[in-house]
């Protein structure tokens, strides 16, 4: 049986998967899907999902979808992606799903702090920063209630703030960055081969190895020292963190706590919220939903 609309539709597309979340305006979950992504027949792939979503379902109010990349100006397309998903560059969605309305475009880490404030950790909050901890470090701010985009596009990317000037270049060519600190991308060769990932130098932790302890400690530090100065440069209420690093739980939530009461500028005793994203994988496609509105 077919809701009563409207009904709003979220996409999040990824390298392995895209994410289909179906929503009442005021949030609740109509139904969800997902379907891979990771051939050269992905835009087949995907548009089976969403016909599928939309047989059963009927025509969404609005369509939103996020993606990694760079959006057009007008929200049509992803404008800037290389070397990966062949095709996205330039994709119109509208066209692409044969929708009567425009549908809005973003990036994918925008769309999850969008998605955080309407329905997750971070709800009803008016400036918030997003710190997505994974392979890499993604970000997103929320200015005021208006999500910062910048001139091309870029802003939100705070994994690329350099935090060791005199580091090697990343990928974006900023030396010594947030990324490049945190990131599981580079933890093997950070820890001089002992471990491939958060998950494995975190067990260690626990189990008291104290060379993992050390090692542990200095990445919490240097995550301590990128939030302090997003902190003292947009002023935020909270600052949300979510991705697969933040499945440490109070590994990684307490020790950077203790970090920010060391280091941290709290004018008149004012201490920002630091919180664990709550909606996960479906963040993205929450808050493409919204953007849709």
């Amino acid at each position: 049986m077919k809701p009563h609309k409207p009904w709003l539709l979220g996409l999040d597309l990824g390298g392995t998967r895209i994410k289909a979340l179906c929503l009442t305006p005021d949030g609740r979950e109509i139904d969800r899907s997902t379907a891979p992504t990771g051939g050269d027949d992905w835009q087949d792939s995907v548009k089976l999902c969403i016909d599928r979503l939309l047989s059963q379902y009927g025509q969404p109010a609005s369509i939103g979808v996020a993606a990694p990349g760079l959006p057009t100006k007008d929200e049509r397309s992803i404008a800037h992606m290389p070397d990966r998903l062949p095709g996205l560059e330039g994709l119109d969605w509208q066209k692409f799903l044969d929708f009567s309305t425009p549908v809005r475009v973003l990036n994918d880490a925008h769309a999850a702090l969008l998605g955080e404030v309407w329905l997750g950790a971070a709800r009803s909050k008016r400036d918030v920063i997003l710190l997505t901890l994974g392979t890499g470090v993604g970000g997103a701010i929320l200015s005021d209630g208006r999500l910062l985009r910048g001139h091309i596009g870029r802003a939100g990317h705070l994994g690329h703030t350099a935090i060791h000037a005199d580091g090697p270049l990343d990928i974006v060519n900023t030396p010594g960055s947030l990324e490049d600190a945190v990131g599981n991308h580079s933890l093997l060769a950070r820890s001089g081969g002992l471990y491939q990932c958060t998950a494995g130098l975190v067990a260690a932790v626990k189990s008291g190895v104290p060379t993992a302890t050390t090692f542990w400690q200095t990445t919490i530090h240097d995550l301590a020292a990128g939030i302090v100065s997003f902190i003292n440069i947009l002023d935020p209420e909270a600052v949300v963190i979510g991705g697969g690093i933040a499945e440490a739980g109070d590994a990684l939530f307490i020790p950077l706590a203790n970090e920010l009461d060391r280091i941290e500028w709290r004018p008149h005793g004012h201490r920002v919220e630091i919180l664990r994203a709550t909606l996960g994988d479906w963040a993205g496609a929450t808050g493409a939903a919204y953007y849709s509105i």
